[in-house]
């Protein structure tokens, strides 16, 4: 048979065509993806990476390991408060950024600011915030304020603002209008329509976005210190360089709990907030405990219709989220009581913050041309690999992890537990070890990142397999198909939208992380930064900020134009 045989069928005397026909955005898409794979190969083979090379520094990492067993907490007393001292930073920077964020927001959001040159502005500061990484932000900061908690608070809520204020806007915009209109049409004006309709509305999305945004901040927070801006990651690094590897394994182990701890309580508050937990008692087979609590809360609510009571009933929901409001406020009075933090002392120095980020323009970009275009390629070319090598590896995770395809629960949840456990430790944090076992180099960093990428990446890729809807799947095992066919007729063109989109996310965060691995040896650009910050080169490092940012936004430009074709 033919080509067109391939593609057309003949159903009586009409020909039937059997592959849909090849669109423009399929045609782009095909493009991006074919750019993508020579990005990956041109990356793989100029930062001379090999199969050999990948495994023998998986084996140098696992020697490291082995001389870190077992961790030493001799020095308890300075972990543990350098870990406290990582917790209430992200608690401070976080509370910052959102109070920052709230008129941010309403001045970026289209349905509470009808002026568009305000909405421009607003949105521009977001995107700005969003692309520099906050270690470079702490890097700066020190020059000026001097090593402590303060630099890394600042840079936190900074770069904070470029994703919590993103999502307040969105969460904003993404309000019904029919309360609005209908508080308008009987008078009120424009600040009691916000505060009546806009907020109530956008309030549960924005505290569970503070909520996911102060565990980024942790692990951000757990890092700062390896240039001096607070945090455990000093006790880190100080330990590595003096070959005390126990010491560090005991500061990683403090930090990994704290990190997994965070995150287990921040899900199931933020499922309370945007009512999942509904949905996950009814998607799984519930415990006699669950099943004892949605019968007490039914019988709450239905003797509060009952009353006509003027209150909500306390629930467990709701019990959930008072206590977790009131443990909030308790841990923000204790962080600013606690963290040494003197606003008041640095205030002399404030002035020289403005001329020190004044000194960066205009960038310098003759100085230290190549050793600027080097790392900017390096950077990139890290990115490209350790995302190509972390889908490879996530693609496989991923399936293991969703429990819609995976029939037996305890590979399910085996998996689902490794990832959650390699995800408590923070990327820098994760190439110190590597550059320690392997030494200085691209390499190193770029197998760090790639580890780091295939946990987050596998979580992802589990739940967007978790979602696909089930008709096409049940449709397909009526008629005899296997379950390899299934997978791959039902399961994989409903996810693939999805995982191309969080593709070019990982790509994006990668870039960002590529550009700060040469601050601990990993290879990239941030050896240039952080050189050219300790001989007060202040216009190159503009120059390096200033490259990173239209790299990260050219990226990011690409990624939107690729979410638009998938529409």
């Amino acid at each position: 048979m033919g080509r067109s045989a391939s593609l057309t069928a003949d159903v009586g005397s009409v020909a039937v065509r059997t592959v849909p026909p090849i669109s423009t955005s399929r045609w782009m898409l095909r493009l991006f993806g074919a750019g993508f794979v020579g990005a990956f190969l041109w990356s793989w083979f100029s930062l001379d990476m090999s199969i050999i090379s990948f495994f023998a520094g998986l084996g140098d990492v696992r020697n490291l390991l082995g001389r870190m067993f077992p961790p030493d907490f001799s020095n308890w007393s300075t972990i543990v408060n350098a870990t406290f001292e990582t917790l209430w930073m992200a608690v401070i920077g976080t509370f910052v950024s959102a109070l920052v964020c709230v008129p941010l927001a309403f001045g970026a959001a289209s349905n509470t600011t009808p002026h568009a040159v305000v909405r421009y502005v607003c949105r521009g500061i977001i995107s700005l915030t969003r692309a520099v990484p906050e270690i470079i932000f702490a890097a700066l900061f020190v020059v000026v304020l001097s090593i402590g908690p303060l630099p890394g608070i600042l840079a936190i809520a900074i770069h904070s603002i470029g994703m919590i204020g993103k999502l307040f806007a969105d969460a904003i915009e993404q309000t019904q209008a029919s309360p609005r209109e209908a508080i308008t049409s009987v008078g009120a004006r424009r600040l009691q329509t916000t505060v009546s309709s806009i907020v109530p509305q956008a309030m549960p999305s924005m505290i569970a976005t503070a909520m996911y945004r102060l565990e980024i901040n942790i692990r951000a927070s757990s890092v700062l210190g390896l240039v001096g801006a607070g945090g455990i990651g000093f006790v880190i690094q100080d330990s590595l360089r003096s070959l005390d590897y126990q010491a560090a394994l005991a500061a990683v182990a403090c930090i990994f709990v704290l990190i997994t701890a965070i995150e287990l309580i921040s899900a199931q508050v933020r499922q309370s907030l945007l009512g999942e937990n509904t949905n996950v008692l009814a998607n799984r087979r519930q415990s006699g405990y669950a099943k004892r609590k949605v019968a007490r809360d039914t019988a709450r609510n239905e003797r509060a219709i009952r009353d006509r009571s003027l209150t909500p009933p306390w629930t467990s929901e709701r019990i959930l989220r008072t206590s977790s409001a009131v443990v909030a406020g308790l841990m923000l009075i204790v962080a600013f009581l606690l963290v040494d933090m003197p606003l008041l002392g640095a205030l002399p120095r404030y002035p020289d913050l403005i001329l020190v980020l004044g000194d960066l323009f205009p960038p310098d970009f003759s100085t230290a041309r190549d050793e600027l275009v080097k790392g900017m390629t390096e950077s990139v070319q890290i990115a490209f690999v350790a995302t190509g090598l972390g889908l490879f590896l996530s693609v496989p995770l991923g399936i293991l992890g969703a429990r819609n395809i995976v029939v037996r629960r305890v590979i399910v949840l085996s998996t689902r537990v490794t990832l959650l456990l390699l995800r408590g430790i923070p990327e820098l944090i994760v190439a110190v070890i590597f550059v320690s076992a392997m030494g200085l180099g691209p390499v190193p960093g770029t197998l760090a990142l790639t580890l780091v990428t295939a946990t987050f990446t596998s979580k992802l890729f589990a739940d967007t397999l978790e979602e696909v809807d089930p008709s096409p799947r049940e449709a397909l095992v009526a008629v005899g198909a296997s379950r390899v066919q299934e997978f791959v007729a039902a399961v994989v063109p409903q996810a693939l939208p999805g995982i191309v989109s969080q593709t070019l996310y990982i790509l994006d965060v990668n870039l960002r992380s590529s550009t700060v691995l040469g601050i601990v040896g990993g290879g990239g650009i941030g050896f240039l930064l952080l050189g050219s910050l300790r001989v007060l080169e202040y216009q190159t490092t503009g120059a390096v900020v200033l490259s990173i940012f239209l790299i990260v936004y050219f990226i990011e430009l690409v990624g939107s134009i690729v979410r638009r074709l998938l529409r």
